[in-house]
């Protein structure tokens, strides 16, 4: 009978997660890296490289992928022969080592939870409490798989309950085009198929915690009837032409995982829950010998991409725009702007809704009149930081609030990433602004841009406070234009014929 010691247990957690936040799966960087040469659409070619040599940076620099750096799902395999030296729970031990890693003071982490999930929804300010599945198992050691989820591709999870008699490759094909770019492809699809509702969710989630193997597995052929599926999506899905980020392209996803389990006979429940491009997982087994340890990858593990932010793209200054300036922009060209622009996200964009509507006045250093507003949510700086990694958030969950901002504050501009729904096409034509777009899963490399930062309005939402950022060379992309034109349509569309 082994010992699983409480602090063993704690710090093998804090010490994952700490690991996951900066070393991309080394399978996933193989996969991406491939992708990379095989893509034929500039747009796609260019988002790709930005996430690999992001990718390199935060290995080097020790920093998280994305802003956005997850809730944390575990799930333990416990043995049952297994003694728990504490006297903490296990749900208690997971959210102690979740603790320790978001709060670790040479790479915090961003806190995201916030507690209750109506209401006030208030930061818990360290993360937790976490996502917690045990199932107890023969044996004498606990395995640990666990995963940080960034919000942009939770968001987008799926769940129906087909007839048995349904295709389940026709819901993937005609689900798939309905999430959008918000969930930063290219990545993964988990696919969970049978049991109950909850049950086909989590063995979605669950089939997300594989290693990528696709070219291993069209290297060999398929050996049963999951494999032949998992091939026909991959390509079938990369066929519709989404492409990285949504812009059009060869490559959606890189791998097609599913986990099945017996159902009823009157069922067929299918859940699909995509995984972003900054794919954050790592496994581990505890057999009393003390804490986990994990060996760093390797910097030669990465591609050697020559990446020129300037090639091709127009050098824009945010401090003298106007809206005439904007007429000549059109979707897919590349930008570096140069200036000052604003930050907010869904808080921020709620209390500046209500202040209008109060006919108050917006904060102090809220001046949006020929302004651009950056939808993010940073991590913290350390060291000589200005700010930590910055990336974009998804700029569809900003759609309602677009039109009366652009109406009543001067707002020209707006930055986030994935596509804008209609209501936001319509606002962005009938007041001849723009929308841009930086690359989802490159945050530090977004963040090396960033020259000067403070907070000037709601400091307590914490990492939803609005800021100032100043920033030199912040490179972009045009996603809709004055017209409303959206490369999330024109790309695709493309690269489907």
């Amino acid at each position: 009978m082994s010992t699983i010691r409480a602090a063993d247990f704690i710090d093998s957690i804090a010490t994952a997660l700490q690991f996951i936040s900066y070393y991309h799966p080394q399978d996933y960087i193989r996969a991406l890296t491939a992708a990379y040469h095989a893509e034929a659409a500039p747009a796609a070619r260019d988002a790709i490289a930005q996430i690999l040599v992001n990718s390199r940076l935060c290995a080097e620099g020790q920093r998280p992928i994305c802003q956005d750096t997850g809730a944390v799902v575990v799930f333990l395999s416990v043995g049952m022969n297994v003694r728990w030296d504490t006297a903490l729970s296990v749900q208690e031990l997971v959210d102690e080592g979740v603790r320790r890693a978001y709060r670790h003071p040479d790479n915090p982490l961003r806190a995201s939870i916030v507690a209750p999930p109506l209401g006030a929804r208030r930061n818990t300010g360290d993360n937790t409490p976490a996502v917690v599945h045990v199932a107890l198992v023969p044996g004498e050691t606990i395995v640990v798989r666990l995963a940080a989820k960034g919000g942009g591709s939770e968001n987008k999870a799926k769940f129906a309950t087909l007839n048995p008699s349904d295709s389940l490759v026709e819901w993937v094909l005609a689900t798939v085009p309905t999430l959008g770019a918000g969930w930063c492809p290219p990545g993964m699809l988990g696919i969970g198929i049978g049991g109950s509702a909850e049950k086909a969710m989590l063995l979605a989630k669950e089939a997300l915690l594989a290693p990528i193997d696709l070219h291993d597995l069209k290297a060999r052929g398929a050996t049963d009837f999951i494999e032949e599926l998992r091939l026909e999506l991959h390509d079938k899905i990369n066929a519709l032409g989404i492409g990285a980020q949504g812009l059009g392209g060869l490559t959606t996803v890189l791998d097609v995982k599913i986990l099945t389990y017996p159902t009823h006979a009157a069922s067929l429940p299918v859940a699909l829950i995509p995984n972003c491009a900054a794919t954050r997982h790592l496994e581990f087994t505890l057999d009393g010998s003390g804490a986990a340890q994990f060996v760093p990858p390797a910097l030669e593990d990465w591609p050697r991409l020559v990446w020129d932010a300037a090639a091709g793209a127009r050098r824009v200054n945010l401090d003298q725009l106007t809206r005439a300036d904007l007429a000549t922009w059109q979707p897919g060209e590349r930008l570096l702007l140069t200036g000052n622009l604003l930050t907010g996200r869904d808080a921020a964009h709620s209390r500046l809704i209500e202040l209008l509507n109060r006919g108050e006045s917006l904060p102090d250093g809220v001046d949006l009149t020929n302004r651009f507003i950056y939808y993010v949510g940073p991590v913290d700086a350390v060291r000589n930081e200005i700010v930590g990694p910055a990336g974009p958030t998804t700029a569809s969950r900003m759609d309602k609030f677009t039109a009366q901002l652009l109406r009543d504050t001067g707002l020209i501009g707006m930055i986030g990433k994935g596509e804008r729904g209609q209501i936001a096409l319509d606002a962005i034509k009938e007041y001849g602004a723009v929308s841009l777009i930086a690359v989802g899963g490159a945050a530090y490399l977004v963040a090396q841009a960033i020259t000067a930062a403070r907070i000037v309005a709601f400091a307590d939402l914490g990492m939803e406070a609005m800021r100032e950022f100043s920033v030199v060379d912040m490179p972009v992309m045009v996603a809709v234009n004055t017209q409303g034109a959206s490369i999330h349509q024109l790309g695709p569309a493309q690269w489907r014929r």
